[in-house]
C-alpha cells in the first residue's frame, strides 16, 4: 500500500506541477528542433535548461546570439535577463538535468552512409539522462526515429540504471512525441501545430498531454510510443513521393513546353483528392512556391 501510495504521488505530483508550469524543463539537443521548443516552455513560464554538447553552441546562446532563423537574438536575451520563473539558461553539462521533472530529446538522427538512421546520438543522450535523472521525472524522444525505437532502445537504457524503487509508468515516464517543424513557416508555427503524443504507458501519455498541453493549442494522444513513431513515418513518407512527383512532373512538362506552375495551380482547383506540392530540393509545400 505504501508503495502504490508513493508512485501514485509521483505521478499526481508531476501532473500538477506542468499544470501549473511550476515544473523545471531540461530540452537535449539545440537545433532548429530543440531550441524553439525550450524557448517555448520558458516563454511559457518554465524553467529550462536547454542542454547541447557543442560547446561553442552554448557559449553563443549564452551571449544571446540564436543560431537558428525562427528564434531571434532579442528573444534569448529578454528569457535569460527575466525573472527566476521565466527564464532560460544553456549549458553542455548534463547534470543540469538532475533538477528537471521534464526531459525532452532533440537530438538530430541523420542517416548512415549505408541509409538507415544513426541512432549514436539518441543513444548517448538517453545513457547521459539516465545517469542524470531521479525519480518523478517524465522523458520524452523528440527526434525522428524507426517505429518501436523509444521502447527498444531508450527504455532499455533508462531501466537499466534504475534503481529498485523506480518503475517505467509509476514514477518515471517515458513518451514519444514527432517533431513537426518546418522552418521558416509563417502560416502554422511550433505553438499552433497539432502535437502527437505517445506513451509506454497511459500515464506517461497522460503526462505528456499535460506537459505540451500546457504551452500548445492543440494535442493529440495515441495508443502507444510505436503508433506516434509510425505517424511520423507515414509523414516524412507522404511529404518525400509527394515531392518527388512533383520534381518528376516538372521534367516532363519541360519537355513537352508547359507550365508546371499552371498544372499545379489548375489541379490545385479541385476541393477534393488532391494537396499540391511543388518542385524543389526538399521543402515542397504550398507555402514554398
Amino acid at each position: 500500500m505504501f508503495m502504490l501510495s508513493m508512485y501514485l504521488s509521483k505521478y499526481s505530483n508531476l501532473k500538477k506541477k506542468f499544470e501549473k508550469k511550476e515544473a523545471t524543463i531540461g530540452v537535449v539537443g539545440l537545433g532548429y528542433v530543440g531550441l524553439p521548443l525550450a524557448v517555448m516552455f520558458a516563454e511559457a513560464g518554465f524553467k529550462v535548461y536547454g542542454v547541447d554538447i557543442s560547446v561553442q553552441i552554448i557559449e553563443s546562446l549564452n551571449k544571446g546570439a540564436s543560431h537558428v532563423g525562427d528564434v531571434k537574438d532579442q528573444k534569448l536575451l529578454d528569457l535569460m535577463e527575466g525573472n527566476s520563473v521565466n527564464r532560460i539558461c544553456f549549458t553542455s553539462d548534463y547534470s543540469a538535468l538532475k533538477s528537471c521533472d521534464g526531459i525532452v530529446i532533440c537530438v538530430p538522427t541523420p542517416l548512415s552512409k549505408t541509409g538507415n538512421p544513426d541512432m549514436r546520438y539518441v543513444r548517448d543522450a538517453g545513457e547521459n539522462i539516465s545517469t542524470n535523472m531521479s525519480a518523478g521525472t517524465l522523458i520524452i524522444l523528440e527526434s525522428t526515429v524507426y517505429p518501436g525505437a523509444t521502447q527498444e532502445m531508450v527504455l532499455p537504457l533508462i531501466e537499466e540504471r534504475l534503481e529498485d524503487h523506480l518503475v517505467i509508468g509509476e514514477n518515471v515516464f517515458l513518451a514519444f512525441s514527432p517533431e513537426r517543424i518546418d522552418p521558416g513557416r509563417s502560416d502554422w508555427n511550433l505553438r499552433t501545430t497539432p502535437k502527437v503524443i505517445g506513451g509506454i504507458t497511459s500515464r506517461c501519455t497522460d503526462l505528456a498531454v499535460e506537459l505540451y498541453g500546457a504551452t500548445l493549442n492543440t494535442v493529440v494522444p495515441v495508443s502507444s510510443t510505436g503508433t506516434a513513431e509510425m505517424v511520423k513515418l507515414l509523414e516524412n513518407t507522404f511529404r518525400a513521393t509527394n515531392i518527388a512527383l512533383a520534381n518528376e512532373l516538372a521534367i516532363m512538362c519541360d519537355r513537352l513546353n508547359i507550365d508546371v506552375w499552371e498544372v499545379i495551380d489548375a489541379a490545385s482547383t479541385k476541393p477534393f483528392g488532391f494537396m499540391p506540392f511543388y518542385p524543389g530540393p526538399g521543402i515542397g509545400a504550398i507555402a514554398y512556391r
